[in-house]
């Protein structure tokens, strides 16, 4: 589960997000594409082509929906097919019991809460 922190200046609350899900995710990249280079740099390349078009569509004023539409739709298949050559423990969404969840969505509230009661300037955003 992912244990939520504050950060060094005690402002904001941190998810580890790059530690514990980032890291795993690009480490187990990595061993894919030593098991099958060819076919994970192929995938890697034809994602990061589809993913510049989709770019470019997004920030085009004179695009067509339809074709911004087509883009997304190409970036998302090349995206899971990256998805599927990974280890079955990253092809879904973490997933939390209720009481994984109570205590993760409690230490939350403990986190803002003292936050807010040390803070000065209780208008964090």
């Amino acid at each position: 589960m992912m244990r939520p922190g504050l950060t060094a200046d005690g402002h904001r609350v941190r998810l580890p997000v790059r530690d514990q899900l980032l890291a795993p995710f690009l480490d187990d990249l990595a061993v894919a594409y030593t098991e099958d280079a060819d076919t994970v740099g192929r995938l890697l390349s034809v994602h990061a082509a589809h993913v510049l078009r989709l770019n470019h569509a997004q920030a085009s004023d004179d695009m067509p929906e339809h074709e911004r539409s087509m883009r997304a739709a190409m970036a998302d298949g090349t995206r899971e097919a990256l998805l599927a050559e990974l280890p079955a423990e990253h092809q879904a969404d973490p997933l939390l019991g209720p009481d994984e969840a109570i205590t993760f969505g409690t230490r939350l509230t403990k986190l803002a809460g003292h936050i807010r009661h040390t803070t000065p300037n209780r208008n964090n955003r």
